[in-house]
């Protein structure tokens, strides 16, 4: 059997595309708009290491897997047992056939892979997990984002709307929903490049601080924020939002930061953040969530080693839950999954658009890991394994929750 027709049973049935391998096997239609080439032995030593997800990923990431064609359109076409562990029957099979090959073992993961180190969510741990993932060059972000820099699920007010038209709707909604006017001091925690601290200032007249951990992202939020002349309302500063010492905000932003914080931390969250607003001020949490509580909070081990260490996914109810119980009396919800697999299509659009420049400024092995998880993302968004929620929730003034009697927004 050719290594071909191996990794065709690897990944559990009869995809739509043709796979070729470095002995000169094939499977799959010939002609296929995707094609997966094994390029080396390395390939299935990376899946014996680590049989799922983990091991096809530092397979591709490596270079020991090339798709030729477009990613998402690779991963729609095979079912969802190929993330699954491979079977132990089938991975004997495996490790038979790469016995003959005296490289193949011990495989060494790709060097761009993280393993965070020290106590989970330590301050000193959570730097460096946000470092990883968001110090990666700000030239390379632009190329990806577009020239809103926002990093988060757009909202799109139409199918045909542009990705740059859905992150200033995404903003806007977020400043109708806290209820934002002249005047009024916003506090956005994980600020990110500044962008909603930036609207807020630019079309609300807001005074407006935002925070994070990522030191080129303070950086280039402040020098924009410059550029614009907006440094009398909005600054942006390199801290962790545990640190920020002020109070009596009128509104609190928080736009994908609760993924980072951890469901052990999220009761001293929610009440850092009531306790920042004054009576009456409101809270926009923005973030990826799971449908269920069937599994657990962390993600898989791709997501968790090349992408977003130490993250973790709770279902919405958890997080209402933890809202209510830590001062916040929750006024409206709603689900944004559609809206995030559009978003990860134009950013995966952006991508490819830049691909050379991109594969020059970070290396060929973090965009193939760039490419590869917002395929799959979008994916994810698409088939309901994750979602996006916007949960908006209120510090009362004694029982007077000030908003009013019908959403405006």
């Amino acid at each position: 059997m050719g290594w071909a027709e191996v990794f065709a049973r690897v990944l559990g049935g009869d995809a739509p595309v043709e796979i070729s391998a470095f002995d000169g096997s094939r499977v799959g239609p010939a002609g296929s708009d995707v094609r997966v080439e094994i390029r080396s032995p390395l390939a299935l030593s990376h899946l014996a290491a680590a049989p799922g997800e983990l091991g096809l990923a530092r397979a591709y990431v490596s270079g020991a897997i090339e798709v030729h064609g477009d990613m998402y359109t690779a991963l729609s076409a095979f079912p969802a047992v190929a993330l699954e562990d491979i079977p132990p029957g089938l991975r004997r099979e495996l490790l038979v056939k790469l016995a003959g090959y005296r490289f193949w073992w011990p495989v060494k993961p790709p060097a761009i892979e993280h393993r965070p180190r020290g106590w989970r969510h330590s301050r000193r741990r959570d730097s460096r997990s946000i470092s990883y993932h968001y110090d990666v060059s700000n030239r390379f972000y632009e190329w990806v984002l577009g020239p809103s820099m926002a990093y988060t699920c757009a909202v799109y007010p139409s199918a045909t709307a542009t990705l740059e038209e859905a992150q200033f709707a995404k903003h806007d909604l977020v400043a109708r929903k806290l209820g934002l006017r002249e005047g009024m001091r916003l506090l956005d925690v994980g600020c990110g490049w500044g962008g909603m601290v930036i609207h807020a200032a630019e079309h609300h007249g807001v005074r407006a601080l935002g925070v994070t951990l990522s030191r080129q992202q303070a950086q280039w939020a402040q020098k924009t924020i410059a550029e614009r002349g907006l440094a009398d309302l909005a600054e942006v500063r390199h801290l962790d939002y545990r640190d920020v010492t002020e109070t009596g905000f009128d509104a609190v932003s928080s736009i994908g930061l609760t993924e980072h914080i951890g469901l052990a931390q999220l009761p001293s969250y929610f009440s850092f953040l009531h306790d920042k607003l004054r009576p009456g001020g409101r809270l926009l949490n923005h973030c990826i969530t799971r449908p269920d509580g069937s599994r657990g909070s962390r993600p898989g081990r791709f997501i968790g080693r090349y992408v977003f260490p130490d993250g973790e996914l709770e279902p919405v109810g958890t997080l209402v839950s933890a809202m209510n119980d830590n001062g916040f009396e929750v006024r409206h919800e709603e689900n944004l999954r559609e809206h995030y697999a559009l978003t990860l299509a134009g950013w995966c659009e952006n991508l490819e658009r830049h691909w050379d420049e991109a594969v020059t400024e970070v290396g060929l092995s973090r965009a193939r890991v760039w490419r590869l998880y917002m395929a799959a993302s979008r994916l994810g968004f698409e088939r309901n394994v994750v979602q996006l929620h916007q949960v908006l929730g209120v510090r009362l003034d004694g029982t007077a929750s000030r908003m009013p009697l019908r959403p405006t927004w």
